[in-house]
């Protein structure tokens, strides 16, 4: 089993060494008992500076391709858990997201859906999506953090590191990675 907390992020990948273990992992993503973090830069600043984003997600009819949109009458639970870690004045702000949900491009359609898209997402925001300067145009979607049971009891706890492009961001816009990894929840 190999298991990619999402296509559309740089990041961590699960690989089970046993059937057993495949099987292991394979319910704890099933009942949701894997805690996933996510980081994401965004353009502008989310208010507040903790929420939940509740909105129904389905596929886009006519899009040629995979794309969702938010639809209240027809769309699957969606749910995101989002903090700001900082802020850029009211340019940017750097993310922690906890899906709640596994919806395809969940984390995406959500920020972009509050008026905050993910920096790089122009599929999703278009031209909002890109901040100037020395901002990269690449999407700033990170698979950060894996947190899920241990087939022989415990927890694995795996952290992956951001990518060239995130990080210069990151340091581009003045804040210190090591303020985004708060222990993981319970």
């Amino acid at each position: 089993l190999v298991h990619r907390l999402d296509k559309d992020t740089s990041g961590a990948m699960l690989l089970a060494r046993t059937p057993r273990a495949a099987a292991v992992f394979a319910r704890s993503f099933a009942s949701r008992t894997a805690r996933k973090i996510y980081w994401a830069l965004v353009v502008g600043v989310p208010s507040p500076d903790e929420g939940m984003i509740d909105l129904p997600l389905a596929k886009q009819p006519g899009s040629g391709g995979e794309k969702m949109h938010v639809d209240p009458a027809a769309g699957s639970d969606a749910r995101t858990a989002y903090r700001v870690v900082d802020r850029a004045g009211n340019r940017a702000a750097w993310l922690e997201l906890q899906p709640q949900t596994g919806r395809t491009h969940q984390l995406r359609v959500h920020l972009a859906a509050i008026g905050h898209p993910i920096v790089g997402d122009g599929k999703y925001a278009g031209q909002e999506a890109f901040l100037t300067g020395s901002i990269s145009r690449k999407l700033h979607l990170h698979a950060r953090r894996l947190r899920i049971g241990h087939p022989d009891g415990g927890a694995i706890d795996a952290t992956a590191e951001l990518p060239a492009h995130f990080a210069q961001s990151l340091e581009s816009l003045g804040f210190d990675p090591a303020a985004g990894d708060l222990p993981p929840p319970s």
